[in-house]
């Protein structure tokens, strides 16, 4: 069980809102910019908040990149949330420059094709079979969303395991990436700490599968 979550501190998130979030499902957290306690802490929380190509400027000024890549490598729980979930695929797309991301799973974050941006507000997920993130939910509950850019296209090789579980969720005619778990390595689209209940119950579901 995940006790002690260091939450990453690199200029971009929401920290104090996600800080009091874990607190509340019994985390102990620390809020750090610091390389080895990121490293060795039970869970690790990638926040995330604005621009791609920012988010990955300030997450390689700490080293997030490398930490990741060394936690996910060694099976050490990561989490990443909103804009700290696209900042682990391939790269991403935003007024026409595309920067690279942490590169943990193949993708593009690019611009939703709905005619109203952003996607926010409160909306369901077409979950995963198995998922464990979403255990003990209905499938009618709602998270809240903030975001115009998403993954809309995700497929990883067939040969690749574990086979990562892929929930979507569906706003103005279009589909994006709501949740990926995929063993140690987990993120969410919607930020569950804004989101009730159902999203103390979903970052408890975190806490207690490792």
């Amino acid at each position: 069980m995940i006790s002690h979550v260091a939450l990453l501190d690199y200029g971009a998130g929401n920290l104090r809102s996600a800080q009091r979030a874990l607190e509340r499902v019994g985390a102990q957290v620390t809020i750090t910019a610091d390389p080895l306690i990121a490293a060795e802490a039970d869970g690790l929380l990638v926040p995330g908040v604005g621009a791609f190509a920012a988010c990955m400027q300030g997450l390689e000024s700490v080293g997030g990149p490398d930490i990741i890549a060394q936690r996910v490598a060694t099976q050490r729980p990561v989490l990443g949330i909103c804009v700290g979930m696209q900042v682990l695929f391939e790269s991403g797309t935003e007024h026409g420059t595309q920067a690279a991301g942490c590169g943990q799973w193949p993708g593009v974050v690019e611009r939703l094709q709905a005619p109203v941006l952003p996607h926010m507000g409160w909306n369901t997920v077409d979950i995963a079979p198995g998922s464990l993130m979403f255990a003990g939910l209905p499938a009618d509950e709602r998270f809240y969303f903030v975001h115009s850019y998403g993954v809309r296209q995700f497929q990883l090789e067939s040969a690749d395991t574990p086979v990562p579980a892929v929930s979507w969720t569906s706003y103005g005619g279009d589909r994006c990436v709501a949740a990926v778990e995929h063993a140690a390595l987990w993120a969410t689209q919607f930020h569950p700490e804004k989101s009730g209940d159902a999203g103390a119950a979903l970052l408890r579901n975190w806490l207690q599968a490792f």
